[in-house]
Formats: structure tokens, sequence, C-alpha cells
């Protein structure tokens, strides 16, 4: 075989191998073939609202209106385990929490709240709600306390649980 043949053949090797690299990547279809899309739209963004999840349920069946969180605290059966959240509250069962990590924070309403066993590690701040009057108390770990109409006898509503470390 001469040099030049050789040449040819490299040549002619080279060009196939090239157009066949730009069939593959051209999407290999006859010019006839169309592409269905493979979804119409792109999917949703995910947003965290806060928002409690099942908090409708948790009203009709419990009385105990939900708001929003972190996530951080979560609402528990008070026979489950320990190191809860407690709160005791005039014609009610108790309303117990669990408290997820070092920090969280939950908005809510339980009405005639009265006390609060802070069994969590980390200080419980609460706020509640008097008539048009905003109370804040701050509660150190592992204590049991009086709260809201245990301290100055008017009906009190729970509104806020902040859990700091």
């Amino acid at each position: 075989m001469t040099s030049r043949n050789a040449w040819t053949r490299i040549l002619g090797t080279a060009t196939a191998a090239g157009v066949l690299a730009w069939a593959v990547l051209a999407g290999g279809q006859p010019s006839d073939a169309t592409a269905d899309p493979v979804a119409d739209t792109t999917p949703g963004y995910a947003v965290e609202d806060y928002n409690y999840p099942n908090a409708d349920k948790i009203l009709a069946e419990q009385g105990i209106l939900l708001k929003r969180g972190d996530g951080h605290i979560v609402l528990a059966d008070c026979r489950s385990e320990e190191n809860l959240l407690k709160f005791l509250a005039r014609d009610r069962a108790d309303v117990c929490f669990k408290v997820i990590g070092d920090e969280g924070f939950l908005t809510l309403e339980i009405k005639s709240v009265h006390g609060v066993r802070t069994d969590a590690s980390g200080n419980t701040h609460l706020a509640m709600t008097a008539e048009n009057d905003r109370v804040e108390y701050d509660i150190p770990a592992k204590t049991w306390e009086g709260v809201g109409e245990s301290v100055d006898g008017r009906e009190h509503v729970l509104v806020e649980i902040r859990i700091t470390k």
C-alpha cells in the first residue's frame, strides 16, 4: 500500500467518523421526526410557609389552634415520653409539646393556661394575652412555674412558645 492510499483511507475514516458524530449530536433523528416535550411546564418552587401541618384537624379534635412554627416544637402525647413542655389549662386535658433541636418557635392559641412544666433543656419564653394585655414569661429549664391565670387571676391565652439554649 502506498502512502497516498493510506492517507486516503485515513481521511475517509475520519470523515465517516465526523459525520457519525454529527448525527449523534444532532439527535440522530430523521428530519421529518418531531420531539414531544417531557413536561408542559417547569416544576414549581417549594416554599416553606411555616404553617403548622394538619392544624384544622387538631383544632377540630383537640381545641388547640396551632398557627405557625419552624418544626422544632411539635404537639405530643403527654404520656409518650419524657423531656416535654407540659401546659396546664383550666377545663381541658394537659397539652404537651416535644422540642426537637436547640431552638424553636411556635405560635398557637390555648385558652386558660395557668402552669407550665419545662422538662426540656434550654430556656422557654412564653407570650400570653389577657384581655388586651400581652404578658411574657421566661421559664428556666426543668422547672414547674405558675403562669397566666395563676399569677394575676385573669384568663390568659398562650400565643407563642420560643425555646433557646
